[in-house]
């Protein structure tokens, strides 16, 4: 087959073209049976989505989907990273593409479904902001500090370390300290939101807390090869944090979110997560202020967690990086070959600009990474924000048994001191792959491998 046999079939001119050649070239290399390569061609023409998520003929297919419901005659641009991706994740990509207000997107590797906006979706959009976009739990964030320890000290310190992490956070939904900690986030005008001057009060109950889901707070060895983080070479004690906004954040969210679906009716059930607000309306005001609150609220939760431990510890921090995913900026960047300010989702990825620092984690058995971005353009400066998951919870709960999962823990040299069983390592994808997958967005400039790891016990409701 050829390109005149492509456009024969319905391939239209471009990029489906090239991506419809490439295919060829791949079937027949693969030794597919040429006999049937027009079948299979057809078969991806005929119902794209049924391809999505297939890493052989998912980049043709997706040059050919398009979104049930259109608002614009073109889609904005976007790029993927990785391959064999959840089919209903790259759908969720495309129809947000599909918006009047989206400029450009991208999906980084750990892709998989959320609400809106799939998690690891990157959205850029003219002077609009979407609020499950930015996620329900806001600036969720990453936060590692290395410690004047080396490594060698906490296998013999590891009950002191559990009963630190236990006196000085705490998980679960209502999590809260009696005594409320005192942070300067709390001087900041909460008035600038009806939602944040009405949850001040529990946002300081629960500040320096963990929640549930996905977040954690786990001792770890650091490793680090050369001097580019201004390091001596070698492994050092390092604590690595991983929650957000909390109950307020939450409550930011669905309130906004109800407001944006009201003034979006026109919006078919499956993209009512994605009602936007523009930012020169009041509401769209109110949601960014409070966002950027909330983005403040989530670092200072993190900065009381780090700065209790390390002070019961009695160690010293010697390096500190950290950084917020599922949240929205304004941005510079090149769009149709034009410089303009955009407004940049990143739900569930890490910021990656040009020589910006973040952390990427695994899982509880897994390394996690200290990277800097490489500033590619195509991925609007974003890289991944974990390993990603693989399964929901409910699968999860089914395929696993605490036997199984403690037994991988004690071979990796892991103690648990609590989680659910759907947040167990089989539950992600392998943070290699996903390493793989984006080395144009990230370089590794150290590793993290947990140690002693506390998370949210069984049987609470998932905030992340």
């Amino acid at each position: 087959m050829n390109t005149k046999d492509l456009t024969r079939l319905g391939v239209p001119q471009g990029a489906p073209l090239k991506l419809g050649m490439e295919f060829i070239v791949n079937f027949i290399a693969r030794s597919g049976d040429p006999a049937r390569l027009e079948e299979e061609v057809a078969a991806v023409i005929a119902n794209p989505a049924a391809f999505l998520g297939d890493s052989e003929r998912e980049a043709f297919a997706r040059t050919l989907y398009e979104p049930a419901f259109k608002q614009r005659e073109k889609l904005a641009p976007w790029r993927q990273w990785g391959s064999g991706l959840e089919p209903e994740a790259v759908r969720q990509m495309a129809n947000a593409c599909a918006l009047p207000v989206a400029v450009a997107g991208a999906l980084m590797p750990d892709a998989h479904v959320g609400y809106g906006l799939p998690i690891g979706g990157v959205l850029a959009t003219d002077n609009a902001v979407i609020p499950y976009a930015v996620g329900v739990d806001i600036a969720c964030r990453m936060k590692m500090t290395v410690l004047d320890r080396k490594a060698n000290t906490l296998a013999g310190e590891k009950d002191r370390l559990a009963n630190i992490i236990e006196s000085e956070t705490r998980f679960g939904v209502g999590a809260s300290f009696k005594q409320h900690r005192d942070h300067e986030v709390m001087d900041e005008d909460w008035s600038i939101s009806p939602i944040t001057q009405r949850f001040r009060d529990k946002a300081w109950a629960q500040l320096g807390t963990s929640g549930s889901g996905n977040h954690f707070v786990e001792f770890g060895t650091f490793t680090v090869e050369n001097h580019e983080l201004g390091l001596e070479p070698g492994e050092y004690v390092a604590l690595l944090s991983h929650s957000g906004s909390r109950g307020t954040g939450a409550q930011v969210c669905q309130h906004y979110s109800r407001v944006a679906m009201d003034r979006h009716a026109e919006l078919p059930k499956e993209l009512k997560h994605l009602a936007w607000l523009m930012l020169d309306e009041a509401a769209g005001q109110e949601y960014w202020a409070a966002m950027n609150l909330m983005g403040l609220y989530a670092a200072a939760n993190h900065a009381l967690i780090h700065r209790h431990i390390a002070r019961k510890l009695g160690a010293r921090v010697i390096l500190d990086i950290e950084n917020h995913h599922n949240f929205a900026w304004k941005e510079r960047h090149m769009i149709d070959g034009v410089e303009r300010e955009v407004i940049v989702h990143r739900k569930g990825a890490t910021p990656a600009g040009a020589g910006v620092l973040g952390i990427i984690p695994g899982s509880m058995a897994s390394p996690g990474y200290v990277v800097r971005g490489r500033g590619e353009p195509g991925s609007l400066n974003s890289a991944s924000h974990g390993a990603g998951r693989v399964m929901s919870r409910t699968k999860a709960l089914q395929s696993f048994t605490w036997s199984a999962v403690k037994k991988l823990l004690a071979e990796r040299d892991v103690t648990l001191l609590s989680a659910g069983l759907d947040e167990v390592p089989g539950v992600y994808k392998d943070i290699a792959q996903v390493m793989a997958a984006q080395t144009d967005l990230v370089e590794v400039l150290g590793r993290f491998d947990p140690r002693l790891v506390k998370m949210c016990p069984s049987g609470e409701r998932p905030e992340d």
